[in-house]
């Protein structure tokens, strides 16, 4: 699989799948998951009441249609929430791990992901990085391409260099 960084969107990613980082209710919220649900519709709202409607437990994922993205699907994750002490590593890499599962499942060959936990969640953006590019390189899967899509050039930057590090040793 090819791993690539870039910065932007992730909404307007055109990618057969777009990650979002959720809550374990799935009914939309702030950062990533209130810009999906924003810019995706109501469509994705009413596939999560219906998909999910006990929601999802931290560190598992689940798919929805991506309503108006430019993606097929969004693959909903719901990341630990380290300011509230869910500080097991496991329950990060569980949400890389589970979504390229399920974009095996769909037949997903490109998928997005923004950079879990990192943002309100307040995972420490470092161990964030290693944990996102250590388990996209380190778990098997039929995608070809995951983008890290960083949100800002000081995210890209910090990204970057973690992948560049990692291709050289």
């Amino acid at each position: 699989m090819q791993l690539t960084v870039v910065e932007g969107d992730i909404t307007q990613q055109d990618v057969d799948a777009v990650v979002n980082a959720a809550n374990n209710r799935m009914r939309g919220g702030g950062g990533v998951d209130g810009a999906i649900h924003a810019a995706g519709g109501p469509e994705v709202l009413e596939d999560c009441v219906r998909r999910f409607p006990d929601g999802l437990a931290t560190g598992d994922a689940g798919w929805t249609t991506a309503g108006q993205l430019p993606a097929r699907w969004v693959i909903h994750v719901v990341g630990p929430n380290y300011r509230i002490g869910q500080t097991e590593r496991s329950l990060l890499t569980s949400c890389y791990r589970r979504a390229l599962e399920v974009a095996d499942e769909l037949g997903v060959r490109t998928i997005a992901f923004p950079l879990i936990s990192a943002g309100i969640y307040g995972w420490p953006k470092d161990d964030a990085i290693l944990a996102a590019v250590e388990t996209l390189r380190g778990t098997p899967t039929r995608v070809e391409e995951a983008r890290l899509v960083a949100f800002g050039r000081d995210a890209y930057d910090a990204i970057r260099a973690v992948v560049d590090r990692e291709v050289q040793e």
